[in-house]
């Protein structure tokens, strides 16, 4: 089959973000034939006219839809794709310029219906920014599993940076409303219809993420409430991995307690542990305040995804009302 490509990116009062994510497109080393379907999401600051600037070097559709949220949004842009396999970007990405030689090389190689890429950090991104990529994407912290293929039995793609085949779409009717939580939601639909999903660890992109503390604790924890709701509605998917920030959450609370009736034991293997999260982002950043602000993002994501997923938890054990009812703001209506 001969693969046509449909970049698919929804957009949110986000103009500037597109404009850089377009001058990517443009440097962008490719013999293959690609067009980007850009879906403005009900915007109030529309990205319009800097779509237009780019219509004479790109290959561009511009949609202009109601607000109801990403999920949506993508299902509008591959229902007005003309390509065979979608490939889905959040707005607030920079492609490298060899990345679709990756998947284009990867997918020739072992084909699958689904695919998912790592992320990483631009050397244009600010401090923070880099500290909250290094937290999300670290072996050290549970965001490793991302961009590790022996991590899971079976690799979840992210809608930041994942593929999809017309096929899949069609079979599976795409992305659900609730969000975040809407990629893992179709990669495990996909699973139960039969198509498969991998990781092409060449196809990263640099991922901006949230660039404010509030924000991304926002963002974590609202992943942690969501993981719950998964595992409800695909019982087979949990895991005891997913239990780890909480507990080291409710473990660092106890290892305080402890402290202040001289038992040091447990609060030194946490100042251990963020000891060695430091050195490995010094090594890994070469940056010392890069490094110490990543110990920070640790420990916020930690807390926000471990207070949401055990919130979430509970509420679902003890409540009789379905997810939707429970948490609204998880969920867009259509």
């Amino acid at each position: 089959m001969q693969l046509q490509f449909s970049f698919i990116i929804p957009v949110y009062n986000r103009p500037d973000e597109i404009h850089e994510l377009l001058q990517s497109f443009t440097e962008m080393k490719t013999d293959e034939n690609y067009e980007i379907v850009i879906v403005e999401d009900g915007s109030t600051i529309p990205s319009k006219d800097v779509v237009e600037g780019f219509k004479s070097s790109l290959n561009i559709s511009y949609f202009f839809k109601k607000n109801s949220g990403p999920g949506d949004s993508r299902n509008f842009g591959m229902k007005h794709a003309k390509g065979n396999y979608f490939i889905i970007l959040d707005s607030d990405c920079i492609l490298p310029s060899n990345y679709l030689q990756e998947v284009s090389k990867s997918l020739k190689l072992e084909y699958v219906d689904c695919y998912g890429g790592p992320d990483a950090a631009h050397e244009s991104f600010s401090n923070l920014q880099k500290a909250i990529n290094f937290s999300m994407t670290s072996f050290i912290t549970t965001g490793g599993i991302r961009g590790n293929k022996n991590s899971v039995d079976q690799f979840q793609p992210r809608s930041f940076n994942m593929g999809i085949s017309k096929k899949a779409f069609e079979a599976s009717h795409g992305f659900g409303t609730i969000h975040p939580g809407e990629d893992p939601d179709l990669s495990i639909r996909l699973w139960k219809l039969g198509f498969k999903t991998k990781l092409i660890p060449e196809a990263y992109v640099f991922h901006k993420r949230r660039i404010s503390w509030s924000k991304f604790y926002k963002q974590v924890n609202k992943f942690g409430m969501v993981r719950p709701i998964l595992n409800h509605w695909h019982p087979t998917t949990k895991k005891i991995t997913y239990w780890f920030p909480t507990v080291f959450c409710l473990g660092f609370l106890l290892a305080v307690c402890l402290y202040f009736v001289s038992i040091h034991w447990l609060l030194l293997v946490y100042i251990l542990y963020f000891i060695l999260a430091f050195l490995i982002a010094l090594w890994s950043v070469k940056n010392v305040s890069v490094a110490l602000l990543s110990i920070l993002a640790i420990g916020v994501q930690f807390f926000g995804y471990g207070y949401g997923f055990l919130k979430s938890t509970i509420l679902l054990q003890y409540s009789k009302n379905e997810p939707e009812t429970l948490f609204p703001e998880l969920f867009f209506k259509l």
